[in-house]
């Protein structure tokens, strides 16, 4: 019996679909993450009877044939790239996308890595890291005697130094964008790599090139929907006790074959 192999094949997807939404839900208050969805496809078809064949020596056709479907898989999970809310935080260093763009950070292997995710940090040298000490480029030193620092909305970057009444420029905050951002890398810690299916990085300033702009003192939170999500995981449960089901009524037919005499 087919439908044994079908409704486990539902039963599989729904679990994929149920572990992609349970990760949307844990990362609601991740900084910069932007939530997921599982695409399905189904599988192959077995035609007992092609449409379109001959059914008769005339030459007569059959017009929508008999067809098969063999059940169901995940094809891809999809990041939806919706913007995050702003949160304000009042840090310096603090900083958001508002807009199209990434943030980019020097690996410690040398690889550039993408990130939505704006908190910063100083290093014991004074240049501005991620809270795992990752360089944010191209690489910024703010001097050990600065009052504070200021980025403006298209990416300067400034201190304020003791008696000194001019701001000090200290670098360009750039922006990189991909034709399709869905295409990059998850590596964790809400940091993308560069694949070929992203394309190649586009990088410009802030507020340029349709790249967004800078917010100092705010984060940009998950776009993940709490409400949208125990609905989509409602759904995937019921999905997956239907499926069940299909596998139940299937052992009971196959019961009732056996019982025959």
């Amino acid at each position: 019996m087919r439908s044994l192999s079908i409704g486990a094949s539902g039963m599989m997807a729904q679990q994929l679909n149920v572990d992609n939404i349970s990760n949307n839900i844990a990362n609601m208050t991740t900084t910069g993450y932007k939530r997921s969805r599982v695409e399905f496809k189904d599988l192959m078809y077995q035609h007992i009877d092609r449409p379109g064949s001959t059914s008769s020596s005339t030459g007569t056709i059959v017009p929508t044939g008999l067809s098969l479907g063999l059940g169901v898989r995940p094809a891809a999970t999809y990041r939806i790239q919706e913007q995050g809310t702003l949160e304000q935080t009042g840090n310096d260093l603090d900083l958001a996308v508002n807009g199209r763009g990434f943030f980019q950070i020097e690996l410690p292997n040398g690889d550039t890595a993408y990130t939505r995710a704006g908190a910063f940090q100083t290093n014991g040298d004074g240049e501005i890291v991620t809270s795992e000490g990752y360089r944010l480029l191209p690489g910024f030193t703010v001097p050990a005697d600065a009052l504070y620092v200021e980025v403006s909305t298209e990416g300067q970057v400034s201190v304020k130094l003791p008696q000194q009444v001019p701001m000090q420029q200290i670098g360009q905050l750039e922006f990189v964008d991909f034709i399709n951002p869905a295409g990059l890398e998850a590596t964790g810690d809400t940091m993308f790599l560069e694949t070929e299916a992203s394309g190649q990085p586009l990088t410009a300033n802030p507020g340029s090139d349709n790249m967004g702009l800078v917010r100092q003192g705010m984060l940009e939170q998950s776009n993940v929907d709490s409400v949208k999500e125990i609905t989509l995981l409602i759904t995937a449960q019921r999905a997956y006790e239907m499926n069940s089901n299909v596998i139940s009524t299937s052992d009971e037919m196959m019961d009732s074959v056996n019982q025959l005499r």
